[in-house]
């Protein structure tokens, strides 16, 4: 029999994000006029109430918007400074190691990762403002109507957020999230039960502390956060703990402005971030592996895996010693994207050589992404998180801030060593594809350093193997941020064996959804498709 006619019209704007209730919200937006941007700040604040461990107005941004109706095509980096009485060496008699994940750095007493010395400047709100200044179409304080009405009314804890909730990373050398939920009395209240565990699924999270802050910010704009009332209340509740941040920090912060990136791949144009945003090393994989016949390979075998995990590897290698703060040290971006370097690293790839990647050093998995395109083609895509976050909630404002200070090298002369308003590499990518100067597709992901070997992965699924948006997020995934390769749950035995039978160290994961979690939307022939990872409890609604 034939397949049944499709009786849903065809959506003329998408977006998609991890939260169903910020999906809603940006659903919400479109529906009412709003255009991609406004719907993605409606969901991105949402996303700040509704997963609080994962980001908020207190925590950092990248975001990407491309505006086929005014030219505009920028990219805003609100990445966390560190405050400026901070100092190189601070910590050095307090550094015990870097953590065995390779995330952070581990000093005595976690000053750097719990409490107010943890909290760089939080540039997510600036970015939020700034993009709406010149891009929006709705009003302000319509941007704040869903979040204020979850911070209020409540929201359930889902599967997701109790992962979060009840994460230890005591192995790795950090902190469990229920110290830091508890750290303050508002996050005892907010998210804790009585007996001081973490609310459990279903439970019920009401925080009309935030939904105050956010009708202010809604009233006054970012104004107050960054030099008003708030601005005041963050700045003395970090310094009654003995933090660093001041009222010039938030006063002199603006986002990073550029161009974006643009890749050339096999006809495409992926526009990614610049450093220290992750895009050039999603860049570098695309040129690498531009010069392999992937297809041919077949999908997931395991040429393809080693072909692909070796261009990881290179890259990685390549962004550990190259790739932080341009304002401090010079990242030779040119080269690294170059046809010639990419012809370099591919021809080491044939001969059988194989890149040693000890360690990297990645991002927190408590991060998040939205991804939208309305219907005069308008594409947005922003990753944004607390970084790791400090357990600090200012008395009263119902928001926790970053601890993004946990990314920074307590050790003196290195590249990621403190500095007064230098930014730490992070790995997020929001990336927009082109064809022929027309945008197509927005994807992201969080996830920490997984972030661009998935979004590399997705990419390829979408440009090399023809895949939905949805195939392409759900197909399985590896990765290769060490000199082992992860596998997918879902990624044969015999597969596995024969990458060991090559002399590889293949780690399993429990997951059968791995490695980060990418969320996009493809638009080929005017009708956006949408991909939400199946790993997170988001989906991709259409307007």
């Amino acid at each position: 029999m034939p397949r049944p006619p499709r009786r849903l019209p065809a959506p003329r704007a998408m977006i998609v994000a991890p939260q169903p209730e910020a999906v809603e919200a940006g659903t919400a937006m479109l529906a009412t006029g709003g255009n991609a941007l406004d719907a993605a700040l409606a969901c991105a604040l949402t996303q700040g109430v509704v997963d609080p461990m994962m980001c908020g107005i207190g925590g950092i941004a990248t975001l990407q918007v491309l505006d086929p109706a005014s030219g505009t095509h920028v990219v805003l980096n609100g990445l966390g400074t560190c405050p400026g009485a901070a100092r190189e060496g601070m910590w050095a008699d307090l550094f015990e190691g870097e953590c065995s994940d390779g995330f952070g750095y581990r000093v005595k007493g976690h000053v750097n990762e719990l409490g107010p010395q943890a909290i760089t400047t939080p540039g997510a709100l600036s970015v939020f403002a700034e993009a709406h200044a010149r891009l929006g179409r709705r009003p302000w304080h319509a941007l704040f109507e869903a979040a204020i009405g979850f911070a209020e009314e409540g929201w359930i804890v889902r599967p997701h957020v109790h992962a979060m909730f009840t994460m230890d990373e005591s192995p790795y050398g950090r902190l469990s999230y229920a110290d830091k939920l508890r750290f303050t009395e508002e996050g005892h209240r907010l998210y804790c039960r009585a007996d001081g565990t973490p609310k459990r699924l279903g439970d019920l999270v009401r925080n009309p502390a935030l939904a105050g802050t956010l009708r202010l910010i809604a009233r006054e704009g970012a104004e107050t956060f960054y030099r008003g009332t708030i601005a005041r209340c963050i700045v003395e509740a970090v310094r009654q703990g003995g933090g660093l941040l001041s009222m010039e920090d938030l006063a002199g912060f603006r986002p990073a402005e550029s161009a974006p990136l643009r890749v050339p791949y096999r006809g495409y144009v992926v526009a990614l971030p610049e450093p220290p945003a992750g895009g050039v090393v999603v860049g570098e994989m695309l040129r690498i592996l531009e010069r392999f016949d992937l297809v041919a390979l077949g999908h997931n075998t395991p040429a393809y895996i080693r072909t692909v995990a070796e261009a990881m590897k290179i890259a990685g290698r390549d962004k550990e010693t190259h790739v932080g703060d341009p304002a401090f040290t010079p990242v030779p971006v040119e080269r690294l994207l170059s046809a010639a370097y990419a012809e370099e690293c591919a021809a080491r790839i044939r001969r059988g050589e194989r890149t040693s990647l000890p360690r990297v050093t990645a991002d927190a998995q408590n991060t998040t992404h939205v991804s939208c395109v309305d219907a005069d083609g308008m594409m947005v895509s922003m990753t944004h998180t607390l970084a790791t976050p400090s357990g600090v909630i200012p008395p009263d404002l119902g928001f926790m801030l970053n601890g993004a200070m946990n990314w920074m090298d307590p050790r003196p002369g290195r590249s990621g060593s403190i500095a007064p308003g230098k930014r730490r590499y992070s790995a997020m990518s929001p990336a927009i594809v082109l064809e022929n100067g027309r945008p197509v597709a927005t994807l992201g992901a969080p996830g920490g350093a997984w972030i661009t070997v998935a979004v590399a992965q997705v990419l390829l699924n979408l440009l090399d193997w023809g895949m939905t948006m949805q195939e392409a997020v759900s197909a399985p995934r590896f990765s290769a941020t060490s000199d082992a390769i992860d596998i997918s749950n879902r990624i044969p035995r015999a597969v596995q064996k024969a990458l060991e039978a090559e002399g590889y160290a293949v780690r399993r994961s429990y997951q059968s959804y791995a490695f980060a979690g990418v969320h996009g939307i493809a638009r080929w022939d005017g009708v956006p498709e949408g991909g939400a990872d199946p790993q997170r409890d988001g989906y991709a609604g259409g307007v």
